[in-house]
């Protein structure tokens, strides 16, 4: 673990625009910390993020300060606190110290205060609840550094009230374990977990969308999504039955080719088997339309697709999908067929390096030259001539598109 002083370096606490920012906040009877993920981060030795801010001044008193100050401050979540100010175009929120008048689930009703200690104790796992002041003192009001030390991911308090303020703590716990968190996961905060996994059927399927993307490109994704399918919320997430060992397996061949991980493919490699796998889950988890069009990709074309074939094949994929499209449907066909790092798939997934799709060279003039007029006809014949064309291996010798045209024109 990072100490305080290397920790503080790593946020940049003696570096504008977090200086002048710290500086503004942190005088004249009010008190500002980072706090949470750049903390956590920096103790990790991981890179740090976005920078947050909490401060003992009121939301009103942060955009007085400042406007003042040169900044731009903008009421991002001023319901709940929360300013966002922009110096020297580097965005930072910062919250006011808050503390739960009720709850119930994300609707709680908060006040302003001024404990550091009745704020830390609101949050959701210890690791997020630290801070720190601009001359680098450390505050853990929560038991957040040994669990930082031990990598232990666990709710600030009782797990069971944690998850009750907020369904969506259920998936932050596995996205976090994935992420940070090493070995099992913490007993408490996963008995907790399974007991109300039921509440995970009240979220927005946006908000549960946007956890399960993070976790499906965390480091240790294929162990946690492993326990979720243990224990049945994964299922319920996916209204399917989920393929573990394929997503594992399409991780470590990111792995062994240098790529990074790529969500959509996890969760194809996950939950898509066929084109109706891809139509559930962009309804189940309001995916994106370029999203959705991936999963469908894939899911239609991955089972043909085999390092046994000829190149030229591959390279005809490679040309209609494109080198995305191809990488998405070969890295899962891959998936598919095991863990062995065979060097015929490593092959076929790195032809988008080794070789570029030429464009199509022949145009409707070259048919219009030929006799054939404009219309349905001209279309069937430069779609025929394509077609020749990526069969004969893309040649780009006149004489070859010459016979090409005259081959296509003459049938027309």
């Amino acid at each position: 673990m990072t100490d305080g002083a290397a920790a503080a370096a790593a946020v940049g606490m003696d570096k504008p625009p977090l200086s002048r920012v710290l500086a503004m906040l942190d005088r004249d009877g009010e008190e500002a910390r980072v706090i949470g993920g750049a903390v956590r981060n920096a103790l990790m030795g991981l890179p740090v993020g976005e920078v947050d801010i909490a401060t003992t001044a009121t939301p009103d008193e942060v955009a007085r300060r400042a406007t003042a100050a040169g900044f731009k401050p903008v009421p991002t979540g001023i319901e709940h606190g929360t300013v966002t100010v922009v110096a020297e175009g580097t965005p930072f929120e910062v919250t006011t110290l808050r503390e739960d008048v009720e709850t119930y689930g994300r609707k709680a009703k908060v006040a302003f205060g001024r404990d550091w200690v009745g704020d830390a104790r609101r949050r959701d796992f210890t690791i997020n609840a630290l801070s720190m002041t601009r001359d680098g003192r450390l505050h853990d009001h929560v038991g957040g550094l040994p669990d930082i030390a031990a990598r232990r991911v666990r709710f600030v308090g009782d797990p069971a009230t944690r998850i009750a303020e907020d369904y969506l703590r259920i998936l932050r716990l596995f996205r976090f374990h994935a992420a940070y968190g090493e070995g099992a996961l913490d007993p408490a905060g996963l008995a907790a977990s399974i007991a109300a996994r039921a509440g995970i059927e009240t979220l927005s399927r946006e908000r549960v969308r946007a956890e399960l993307m993070k976790l499906l490109v965390a480091r240790g994704a294929a162990a946690t999504l492993q326990t979720m399918a243990d224990t049945g919320i994964l299922q319920g997430i996916l209204g399917g039955v989920p393929l573990v060992a394929s997503f594992a397996a399409m991780a470590a061949h990111h792995a062994k080719l240098g790529l990074p991980p790529d969500a959509v493919r996890g969760l194809a490699a996950l939950a898509v088997l066929v084109v109706e796998d891809a139509d559930r889950l962009a309804q189940r988890l309001r995916l994106s339309r370029l999203e959705h069009a991936r999963l469908a990709s894939m899911a239609t074309g991955w089972r043909q697709i085999a390092p046994r074939e000829p190149e030229a094949g591959a390279k005809a994929l490679l040309y209609r999908l494109g080198p995305d499209g191809y990488r998405d449907r070969v890295m899962l066909a891959w998936a598919r067929a095991g863990s062995a790092a065979d060097a015929g798939w490593q092959e076929l997934a790195t032809l988008p390096e080794r070789w570029t799709a030429p464009v199509f060279p022949l145009k409707a003039a070259d048919f219009l030259a030929h006799g054939i007029q404009r219309g349905p006809k001209l279309g069937a014949a430069l779609a025929a001539a394509e077609r020749a064309w990526i069969d004969a291996g893309f040649p780009a010798g006149k004489t070859a598109l010459e016979a090409i045209v005259m081959k296509i024109a003459q049938g027309a």
